[in-house]
């Protein structure tokens, strides 16, 4: 079909307009609340569809090392974004500390919080019923039972804690123990337990008591859209996905 003159000027007049990137993010269970409304709000302005995957750091960096499709990875501590990029798995040029936590003790049940930091000779065993266990996520893998056990180690409580954890796969599955009351205290981040009414913080552990709690993401290297993937990871650092992750509660990272 030939063109008209008017027609082949609009026609070169229009730019083709281009197809909305398509963007997973693998992130750590406890950013879920506030990496969902991040994306729904980056989606509006940017027209790219984001979807957020949340579990386990652990899981997901072992699915990203196996292939899984995800084109961004926030991971709850470094040490897992380390091991993925020992094996190539992300791009390091990418890579971005984004936010901080504090990790605190919840107990079952609404009421006021315990904003004491936690001291060594606590005797958190005691609050613990004869058969009731202390829950939290995985001490050997998950980053925020890692996190716990330093914690608790720190403050001497892990020798008689130790057997008597309820050892969750991630930190929200932890939380929700906790909110059913199938475990009467547990170990989480303090967001998570601001996003729970039915836990109370029943104090908080102090900062020099385990590693400090980091964020970190980055792109992985199979990304399908890594120039998007990027794009997105550089709009979480500023002012406005700052503004978000404050209103959830999360740490600034120090200057």
């Amino acid at each position: 079909m030939r063109l008209s003159g008017f027609s082949l000027l609009a026609a070169l007049a229009c730019p083709v307009m281009g197809t909305a990137a398509e963007i997973t993010v693998f992130a750590a269970a406890s950013t879920r609340d506030v990496l969902a409304e991040a994306a729904e709000i980056y989606s509006e302005s940017s027209g790219d569809e984001i979807r957020i995957a949340p579990a386990g750091s652990s899981v997901l960096a072992r699915q990203i090392a196996q292939g899984a499709p995800a084109d961004v990875f926030v991971s709850a501590n470094p040490e897992w974004m380390d091991w993925l990029e020992e094996r190539d798995a992300v791009d390091p040029e990418t890579r971005a500390a984004l936010f901080g936590n504090r990790l605190v003790l919840i107990a079952h049940g609404a009421g006021a919080a315990g904003s004491a930091e936690l001291a060594p000779g606590v005797d958190i065993a005691s609050r613990l019923g004869p058969e009731d266990r202390l829950a939290v996520a995985l001490t050997d893998a998950v980053p925020a039972g890692i996190y716990a056990r330093a914690a608790l180690e720190s403050l001497g409580e892990w020798e008689a804690l130790a057997p008597r954890l309820a050892e969750a796969d991630n930190v929200r599955a932890a939380l929700a123990l906790v909110a059913l009351g199938e475990a009467p205290l547990g170990i989480v981040y303090a967001t998570d337990a601001a996003a729970e009414m039915r836990v109370r913080v029943a104090g908080t552990f102090p900062e020099d008591s385990h590693p400090p709690i980091r964020y970190v993401g980055a792109v992985t290297a199979a990304a399908a859209e890594p120039e998007a993937a990027a794009a997105f990871l550089r709009w979480l650092g500023g002012p406005q996905a700052t503004e978000i992750i404050a209103r959830h509660g999360f740490a600034p990272l120090p200057e």
